[in-house]
């Protein structure tokens, strides 16, 4: 039997004692409480969007019976008016597009809660003051409820039949539940369809056209231009805010708001206050400060006091809802993952009591306005809240906190418990000011860290999925391991339903990209036990490794150091190093003194990320990758020494070593890839000249090389002119033509190797073709460049993951000239620049207001009544239903860089042009009349990728042997060996070494 709400005559209050709800009252409807209605499914037009209120409209409607609405105006309006019954003394009635034939549905006798709540009554409708019952009728479903029951037509049932009281619901122009007059609706009104030509708006032309009424064409005369610039939504009220005295917790401004009334009506629990109220403070220091300044958490005080195990921090900037919500419902659906494992002892089901999910938004003016909405659906979030002083000191972060119990997916559509869902403890911090994503981690880690003092710290970025259990087995690697510091999963880029995103070439090329390190890369690196950089979008820290010594140098200490780092007081090396502080991280963490931490690649954890798929935002994103691994790489070089000071085992620290020497070669090619690209090409090219080689005959191999080598060499030194000058966004046409270009170059660089291996396999004025080992074309071309590809190749077969092979491998050859010559050129040309779009953003704001008072108390504005609350979230609702657009702001012009950052620039850029220029000057002098068989230097190089690639297969191939090794130690293969009884005792002994074997890999 469904239940009513009781509609006390206060209006909420946001101190003092918390109220608590019961669910033993009695009711009995009487008096003008019925025009309290909600009927937001009215906003729809649908049915079946109201999973809680049946729809209570006629049936069979068509257009000759739809009544036409008076003109908007800018009063909210989602009560429907009815009969005239007599209605409030102060309130004019509120229109309705239905009127007739309209029954109250019957009345009920159990509420949800009481009429006093602990000395703070639950708000009613204004209405309700007028006289007759103190309650009201439970609200409709939220727009995206998927509860299907909800037809046009019918009518909800709200008590048993003995039970039934109908009530009619006033229509008169004394009854409007806003409240006083507001704009135009003190005058008087028409009913519904009493308009001349108001019928004939709901007409479509097949029934009714203009012609056939003249004078309807007629009166479209009387009405002006429509205006100009965005107009209010019609319907729409808005919220009503009176001035209330607060009283400070420990001088700081904490407020118990209670969550809209739709909201509550759903939830499955109501009996903690983490469920019913959503608490705000307003932080006004620094985060290294916020626990000495007396700031506390929910997990912290009262009943709601936990410990907690895994602390998940989200960091975004403007992404919109959908990121946010593919995101967030990932990962409760995660959470519900580690309540689902009951025999753990860890988890069960209240795990989701020891998980706390943080969401760090930079800059309250940046963030986008749909994701405000989605966190307000959730009821994280609710406007006209905050505000930006509190006696006289400036806001720096909002924090809302509120555990949730309904989730949004990807479509926006409301997931409950029905699905699965379990709660979840929600903090959203919504910073005052754009101060980029260190800043949002100095607030997770010394701030909300601190307070909460985790196990586990699991790092997520707005937009990555985390798929399945994959937050469980990164959670699982630190339990398994106490020497694991950091851990990170495999990242995979995002390909769309059906894979129709890999029908972009970029998304396919960084599709492989991300494939092939997640299978060389990675595995090598756990093995050392040194990761070079644990991604952002999905990694893990054990807290208590990150910690500071009692000098306080340490990890977070030189993590933290890049954010206060600006102009000349940090040199071009310094400032380009920390735009790639995760690798700075990952670094202090294995060199930690007197400790031995490791990092590790967990194969079972993955997650999905949307990768850039234009071109200006591809090379905006990597100018940061390079620019920040090259010098981060450098510093770990020349840091080596820190190994010997930690407390590794000699062979860890030999392991670590030869790591380093691996890392300082791939420096080193990096460095000199331009060059190395331009010669590959001038000698594979030229050894179609050759007319005994030459495809085409009549000499146009030479034609095609040369112009092919004239256009490579004015088409890097565009490059540089474009890089110097140019930014991404501006000129996005000239760096997209020149990737054309470059693919096609590659291209004909492939046919010309393919060419020459049929050549030589091909017998030449009858002698058989030579296909020995030796210091020939077979084996210097053809021998290491098949063995670089067949590792791959293999790899990807032994990790049971070839479909890249097929889907991305063309595409990212096709773009492997531009991410040496265009990725490389851009970021080495723009290492003067180490800003990430904050400046100026030192304006102290007004907007939200402030809360002045005197000593203990002070006096803001808040929302009115709960009829406000719940209209903001009703706002909410409508905004993430209709999609509504935000309109994208104009780019802001550029601020001159410093002259510093510039000059370092240039002799940067010029250092390595003449660097590259010289080796390709140079070789192709020294080699330039020899053929393709006796190049050394060619010989060299295409046998040093193959040795880079064995080398990197050798330690994936370990990798995965480690990974067998300990899942047969740890019992999930059970291997029964049979042997003689006369053999007694092998068996063990074979079980004893095998273990013996996993815990030596292990350390």
């Amino acid at each position: 039997m469904d239940r009513r709400p009781s509609t006390p005559t206060r209006p909420p209050e946001y101190s003092g004692s918390l109220p608590s709800y019961r669910e033993d009252d009695e009711y009995t409807p009487t008096g003008h409480n019925a025009a309290a209605v909600r009927l937001l499914t009215s906003i729809d037009g649908e049915s079946g969007l109201s999973g809680f209120s049946e729809d209570t409209r006629s049936t069979n409607s068509d257009f000759g019976q739809i009544p036409s609405m008076p003109p908007p105006d800018s009063t909210y309006v989602p009560f429907a008016g009815r009969d005239n019954v007599g209605g409030s003394p102060q309130r004019p009635w509120t229109p309705s597009s239905r009127v007739s034939d309209y029954t109250r549905p019957p009345a009920t006798n159990l509420s949800y809660e009481p009429a006093d709540l602990n000395g703070s009554p639950r708000p009613g409708t204004p209405s309700s003051r007028y006289g007759g019952s103190p309650r009201r009728p439970l609200p409709p479903a939220p727009l995206f409820s998927n509860n299907t029951q909800g037809a046009r037509g019918s009518q909800q049932t709200f008590a048993d039949d003995d039970d039934v009281a109908t009530v009619s619901i006033p229509l008169t122009d004394t009854d409007d539940v806003f409240g006083p007059d507001h704009s135009d609706l003190g005058r008087s009104r028409p009913l519904p369809g009493t308009l001349p030509g108001d019928r004939a708006s709901y007409l479509s032309s097949d029934q009714e056209t203009l012609s056939e009424m003249p004078e309807t064409y007629d009166k479209f005369g009387q009405y002006d231009s429509a205006p100009d610039g965005a107009q209010e939504r019609r319907g729409v009220r808005a919220p009503i805010m009176s001035r209330k005295e607060v009283q400070l917790i420990n001088g700081e401004l904490v407020l118990e708001c209670k969550i809209p009334t739709i909201l509550y009506s759903f939830l499955p629990r109501r009996d903690e206050v983490e469920f019913t109220h959503m608490r705000y403070t307003a932080v006004t220091c620094d985060p290294d400060d916020f626990v000495e300044k007396g700031y506390k958490l929910r997990q912290s005080i009262g009943r709601t006091a936990r410990e907690t195990e895994v602390f998940i921090c989200i960091t975004m900037y403007n992404e919109d809802e959908i990121g946010f919500t593919r995101t967030m419902h990932a990962v409760m659906k995660n959470i519900s993952h580690f309540c689902s494992r009951n025999k753990s002892r860890t988890w069960g089901e209240t795990g989701w009591q020891k998980i706390v999910v943080c969401i760090i938004s930079d800059g309250r003016e940046k963030i986008h306005p749909r994701t405000l909405d989605a966190l307000a659906a959730m009821g994280v979030y609710q406007d006209g809240i905050a505000k930006n002083f509190v006696n006289n000191r400036a806001v720096q972060a909002h924090v809302y906190e509120y555990t949730t119990q309904v989730s949004l997916d990807a479509d926006l559509k409301f997931k409950g418990a029905e699905k699965g869902i379990v709660p979840c403890q929600m903090i959203f911090c919504l910073k005052e000011k754009n101060s980029r994503k260190l800043n949002s981690h100095r607030w997770f880690f010394n701030a909300f860290g601190k307070a909460l003092n985790p196990n586990v710290c699991i790092l997520l970025d707005v937009g990555t999925r985390p798929t399945g259990n994959s937050l469980y087995h990164l959670w699982k690697a630190f339990d398994t391991d106490s020497n694991v510091a950091g851990a990170c999963g495999e990242i995979k880029a995002m390909k769309g339903k059906m894979g129709t995103n890999l029908l972009n070439p970029l998304v396919a090329s960084q599709n492989f990209e991300y494939k092939m390190s997640n299978i060389l890369d990675k595995p090598l690196e756990s093995v050392f036990g040194y990761i070079t950089v644990l991604p952002g979008a999905l990694s893990a820290y054990r807290y208590h490794a990150l910690q500071n010594d009692e000098t306080g140098h340490g990890p977070l200490s030189q993590y933290f150091k890049g954010e206060t780092l600006h102009g000349q007081h940090a040199d071009v090396f310094t400032a380009n190093m920390y735009l790639a502080e995760d690798r700075i991280l990952c670094w202090e963490l294995v060199t930690k003194r007197s400790e031995r931490w490791v990092l590790k690649y967990v194969k079972n954890c993955k997650g999905e990320t949307d990768v850039p798929d234009t071109v200006p935002e591809f090379i905006s994103q990597r100018r940061r990758w390079l620019n920040g691994a090259f010098f981060a790489a450098v510093y770990s070089l020349v840091q080596v020494r820190q190994i010997w000071s930690t407390d590794h085992t000699i062979a860890r620290k030999v392991l670590l070593h030869i790591e380093s020497v691996y890392q300082a070669i791939q420096l080193l090619f990096t460095y000199f890839s331009l060059a190395n690209f331009y010669l590959t090409f001038y000698f594979v090219a030229g050894g179609l000249t050759d007319k005994k080689v030459d495809p085409f005959g009549h000499g146009i191999g030479q034609i095609i090389f040369i112009i092919l080598k004239f256009t490579c060499t004015l088409l890097i030194c565009a490059q540089f002119i474009l890089s110097l000058g140019n930014r991404p966004q501006g000129a996005h046409k000239l760096y997209f033509a020149s990737m054309i270009i470059y693919a096609i170059i590659m291209v004909y660089t492939t046919f010309a190797i393919i060419w020459i291996v049929i050549n030589q396999l091909t017998p030449q004025d009858g002698k058989e073709a030579e296909l020995q080992l030796g210091s020939n074309i077979f084996t210097n071309v053809i021998v290491s460049i098949c063995s670089t590809l067949g590792l791959y190749i293999v790899m990807s077969l032994i990790y049971l993951e070839p479909w890249h092979l097929i889907t991305s491998w063309a595409q990212y050859f096709l773009l492997l000239p531009s991410y040496i010559c265009t990725l490389q050129v851009y970021a080495f040309c723009n290492t003067h620049d180490v800003t990430w779009g904050t400046k100026g953003d030192n304006v102290i704001r007004t907007d939200l207001g402030g809360a002045i008072g005197k000593g203990q108390t002070v006096e803001l504005e808040m929302p009115s009544e709960q009829l406000d609350i719940d209209s903001g979230y009703d706002e909410a609702l409508r905004n993430l239903r209709d999609r509504l657009g935000v309109p994208v702001p104009l780019p802001s012009e550029s601020q001159m860089q410093e002259d510093y950052y510039k000059s370092v620039r240039t002799y940067m850029v010029l250092i390595w042009m003449i660097a590259n220029g010289m080796l390709a000057m140079g070789v192709s002098e020294a080699y330039g009349h020899k053929g393709i068989g006796e190049n050394y230097y060619l010989r060299f190089v295409l046998w040093a990728v193959a040795g880079l690639a064995l080398f990197r297969a050798i330690g994936s191939t370990a990798f995965a042997i480690i990974n067998v090794v300990n899942i047969v130690v740890e019992g999930r293969v059970r291997i029964s060996l049979k042997v003689p009884r006369w053999m007694g005792g092998v068996s063990d002994k074979l079980s004893g070494a095998v273990s013996s074997v996993g815990s030596s890999l292990k350390s």
